[in-house]
């Protein structure tokens, strides 16, 4: 079999983090997003994939031929966003066998892979997962282990049972005959889901495998859950160097180049990159990734973030619950607070729409190469984008865009 990856998608709703990079690149436990689906399909034994892209080049760069990830990777453009029917027509030359299909924004376990090699009927096997709210998800009706009749983003009471599609399929080459008869939906776009339907009206047979694991990528926020699910299956490995006096409690993998400096407390599960500088006299908490060439000094405590490569932390400064970018300085005393004095869920706003996160503790998203004056305080639940520059004493309250400077 063949893999298929769509990945043509930028993720505008992950800004500021996708302002600098498409949503396939964002790292996850310090590997792009796009690396960890490649790693599933390889594990099961599909070493030949081809990746949908945009035209920005930006993961042609970054995977190159797929040598460096033991894969052959072959690409196809999609020049303009007009849907993921109209994306998979693109790869109808390239693609000639059964293949398994794979959003690229989300992340894809080994053994979803597995179970739909295993169980794929020939035609037709999608991944179906049981979920409360299907109002941006396709519903399904079924007889047993077959799919009757697919629905995308039913409203409320359209709903033809409690499962969903999660942009995982195995499909034969037949599924390109259906795609070229795809008609544009209501918001102009040619959707694979029609492409499905039109299967079953031509009395095609599908059929389903349920899993209960699935992390999609469609908020900030969603980057704390998804490292959670990371580093509690995470293999622990130390290559750095670690000074009497620091202590390491639970999981904590370090990469190579990397010194834990006396002082440091670190309590697992936490992944450090390589050559990174911790502490000395650090705290750093619970389901917390740091990249590579990070550093991280006195007095700083670090709760549940992910923080990109590069990025520096030296003295006294708190960091909860924040996803921060690449090249990040933060001055003396930063603190990016977390939690509502009113204990109230913290809403985000997300393309003009104000978002409830459904989180009592979210700090800051801030995007690459921002830096901080000293004694910055950050209120909960905002967004910082690239390029900014706050200067020392002030008080964030409000988002900001790319290159904003904050006085």
């Amino acid at each position: 079999m063949k893999g298929v990856i769509l990945a043509a998608g930028v993720g505008t709703r992950l800004a500021p983090i996708t302002n600098t990079r498409s949503k396939p690149a964002v790292p996850v436990a310090n590997k792009p997003l796009i690396e960890h689906i490649i790693g599933s399909l390889k594990g099961a034994g599909i070493v030949d994939i081809v990746i949908i892209v945009n035209t920005s080049g930006e993961l042609e760069k970054l995977l190159g031929d797929g040598s460096r990830l033991g894969v052959k990777l072959q690409y196809a453009v999609q020049e303009e966003q007009l849907g993921t029917a109209h994306a998979i027509s693109l790869v109808k030359e390239m693609v000639t066998e059964p293949f398994i299909l794979v959003n690229g924004d989300h992340l894809v376990p080994l053994s979803v892979v597995n179970e739909l090699v295993e169980k794929f009927n020939g035609t037709a096997t999608i991944t179906l997962l049981k979920a409360d709210d299907l109002s941006a998800l396709s519903t399904c009706e079924l007889d047993g282990n077959k799919v009757l009749k697919i629905v995308e983003k039913p409203k409320p009471g359209e709903e033809l049972s409690p499962y969903a599609s999660i942009g995982t399929y195995a499909f034969s080459p037949e599924l390109f005959d259906y795609i070229d008869k795809v008609e544009k939906s209501p918001r102009g776009e040619y959707e694979l889901p029609s492409a499905m339907d039109l299967m079953l009206q031509a009395g095609k047979e599908m059929t389903w495998v349920e899993t209960g694991q699935f992390q999609h990528l469609a908020y900030p926020w969603d980057m704390l859950s998804e490292t959670v699910v990371f580093l509690d299956e995470m293999e622990e490995s130390r290559e750095g160097t670690v000074e009497d006096g620091a202590v390491l409690k639970g999981k904590v993998s370090i990469g190579k180049g990397t010194v834990i400096k006396s002082g440091a407390y670190i309590e697992g599960p936490v992944l450090i990159g390589e050559d990174c500088t911790i502490g000395p006299n650090c705290f750093i908490r619970a389901y917390t990734t740091l990249g590579n060439k990070c550093r991280v000094g006195n007095a700083v405590e670090i709760k549940n973030s992910v923080i990109f490569d590069g990025t520096n932390i030296p003295h006294l400064s708190y960091i909860g619950d924040s996803v921060i970018g690449e090249n990040v300085n933060f001055g003396a005393g930063t603190v990016l607070a977390n939690f509502r004095l009113d204990k109230q869920n913290i809403k985000m706003e997300v393309k003009g729409k104000l978002v409830d996160t459904e989180r009592k503790k979210l700090g800051a998203i801030v995007g690459d190469n921002t830096k901080f004056g000293s004694n910055v305080v950050v209120n909960p639940g905002r967004k910082i984008g690239a390029n900014c520059n706050i200067w020392p004493g002030t008080v964030v309250i409000k988002d900001l865009d790319d290159g904003e400077e904050h006085k």
